[in-house]
């Protein structure tokens, strides 16, 4: 756990007259499961942007794998996985050609996990993409982004608008597998109930700044009152306000 993959010293981020980051300093050791929290605009999707390469920093210093995700991003990219809400695959393409085409760009491909997560989601080979339902464009995009056994695995609001089976298939058996393989995983969602259920580490912010990042259990216990742990909803309402709170997905 000492091994950093994830570093983040002092990163501010301006567009125009706003300040989408403040100074935010973030260091992600390997092997862990890191919650991203906050209400929609706090920041999450840009500082995501920041450590996939995106966004080159303009005060501070991004490193992913000890590399600048910007100048190096073969080197990054090419350990890591990143699923976002948008789900944004080829349409007329099928789940097989979308697998073979995917399997080309990556030396570490493994076709019998992949295999393996195309049956565990019932993707049926022959399906166009541009057909399938959102859950199961979800699930092909996990396929896509798992196949490879990345070191790094970024979700950026992953469940959103995903029936509960879809969200079991993201957190119970996709995340914490990831994790116990030793690969970390960020995983950004206002979905705050599944957060607390998976992370081990979590990170809330608010308009651009952090305001409580720590481990999990950590953070239930310094907010313990007497035999009472708060839910992370409740301990995100103490930090940021009440009005802040992130809405429950319908």
């Amino acid at each position: 756990m000492s091994e950093s993959v994830i570093n983040v010293s002092a990163l501010t981020r301006r567009f125009g007259a706003t300040t989408a980051l403040v100074s935010v300093s973030l260091s992600l050791p390997r092997g862990a499961v890191y919650g991203l929290v906050g209400e929609n605009g706090a920041g999450k999707t840009t500082l995501i942007k920041h450590i996939l390469g995106l966004l080159r920093a303009q005060s501070g210093s991004v490193r992913v794998f000890g590399l600048d995700p910007v100048t190096d991003p073969v080197g990054v990219l090419s350990r890591t996985g990143y699923l976002s809400e948008e789900h944004d695959l080829p349409g007329w393409m099928r789940v097989d050609e979308l697998i073979r085409y995917s399997r080309a760009f990556y030396s570490a491909w493994d076709d019998a996990y992949a295999e393996e997560l195309r049956e565990a989601f019932a993707l049926q080979p022959s399906a166009t993409i541009k057909n399938l339902s959102k859950g199961e464009k979800a699930r092909v995009g996990l396929l896509v982004a798992l196949a490879y056994r990345p070191e790094l695995l970024v979700l950026d609001e992953p469940s959103t608008g995903l029936d509960p089976v879809v969200r079991r298939d993201i957190l119970d058996a996709i995340i914490r597998t990831i994790a116990d393989e030793g690969r970390t995983v960020l995983f950004s969602s206002h979905l705050l109930d599944e957060v607390e259920r998976v992370a081990d580490h979590v990170t809330m912010i608010s308009h651009g700044n952090i305001v409580l990042s720590a481990p999990l259990a950590d953070i239930r216990e310094s907010h313990r009152v007497g035999e009472r742990v708060p839910s992370l909803d409740e301990i995100f309402v103490v930090h940021v306000g009440e009005s802040a709170a992130p809405a429950p997905d319908a």
